[in-house]
């Protein structure tokens, strides 16, 4: 009796086991992601998502929707993220020190564009205009530049009227402002709403000596503390990279059915090739002969003087391209 007692026991273990094994094979581990809606920035993670990339990294990524990196990097310092997908504002608080920067997606090569009315021929024709924007984001970083690029000074020549991007949009159309700075998608709120405007210039023309970047950061007790999950993040973005670099057509079709479905498949092709993709390969060569240190840079620098950060880092001190050498070959 006790022999067959015994035995029954052992079966009934081994049948637990066997029954809960697929569980512990899927554990995986939970990462608070916050991120923008705008294809240029969350476009790796929806198709990550998609491709079942991240999870065959073992990660679960908790995703939280943001309106700018501003508000991302507020939310991760804060302790609420761990962390984050941007734009421009990858290159700012970084350089204050909070939060090290581990990924880079793409450049935004197009994304930042101005829109005018009509009766504005050229940029001198902005000189005591209002321009509606967001501040700190990375269409004001191209807006400086394009205006400057006119010798028209941003803080003496035009008035630069901050806020959120839907408002700066909703001012722009409503016609309380004759210009706005802005980031693709909203573009399409003015295609559809306003057919006189004109896109008068985007950041392309300022390519490569105002190239602007987006990618990824953690707060940096997490950064310190679980690497191997970063290194996790970085493979999967890899698989997904590789993807995008070379099928961009099929990775805008699948973004657009799944994520962007109030956006016309040939707009959103357009606002998708706005980002230049570089493959894996050529992302190593950027960040091994510092060329992404650079681009970063330049845009720090634009945030140092704009927003008087004293004793700033430089990239070369935020930002830490090991993770992605080690994690993707090619």
């Amino acid at each position: 009796m006790a022999m067959q007692r015994r035995q029954l026991i052992q079966a009934t273990a081994a049948a637990y086991a066997v029954q809960m094994a697929p569980a512990f094979a899927q554990a995986k581990t939970k990462v608070k992601v916050g991120y923008l809606h705008t294809p240029a920035v969350d476009g790796h993670i929806w198709l990550g998502q998609q491709m079942g990339a991240f999870a065959k990294q073992g990660l679960d990524l908790e995703l939280v929707q943001f309106a700018t990196g501003l508000e991302l990097f507020q939310a991760m310092i804060g302790g609420s993220l761990d962390v984050l997908a941007t734009g421009a504002v990858i290159s700012n608080f970084p350089a204050r020190g909070q939060g090290r920067v581990f990924l880079m997606n793409n450049i935004e090569y197009a994304t930042a564009q101005l829109w005018v009315r009509d009766d504005i021929k050229t940029l001198a024709d902005l000189k005591g205009k209002q321009i509606s924007t967001t501040t700190g984001t990375t269409a004001h970083v191209f807006l400086d530049r394009a205006l400057r690029s006119a010798q028209l000074d941003p803080a003496k020549d035009v008035q630069i009227v901050n806020q959120r991007m839907t408002e700066a949009v909703t001012s722009f159309v409503s016609g309380a402002v004759p210009a706005v700075a802005l980031w693709v998608p909203f573009d399409a709120v003015i295609r559809q709403r306003m057919p006189n405007a004109r896109r008068l210039v985007d950041a392309s023309a300022f390519f490569p000596q105002a190239a602007i970047m987006g990618g990824w950061a953690a707060r940096n007790d997490y950064y310190d503390k679980n690497r191997a999950v970063l290194s996790s993040l970085a493979t999967a973005w890899g698989e997904v990279n590789a993807f995008i670099s070379g099928k961009p057509d099929e990775a805008a079709e699948a973004l657009q059915k799944a994520q962007y479905k109030d956006i016309p498949l040939a707009d959103f092709k357009e606002q998708f090739k706005a980002s230049k993709y570089f493959t894996n390969a050529e992302w190593r060569t950027r960040y091994q002969d510092g060329t992404a240190t650079r681009w970063l840079q330049q845009v720090t620098d634009f945030f140092v003087a704009s927003a008087n950060i004293q004793g700033a880092q430089k990239a070369e001190q935020y930002f830490d391209p090991r993770i992605f050498l080690e994690a993707v070959k090619s």
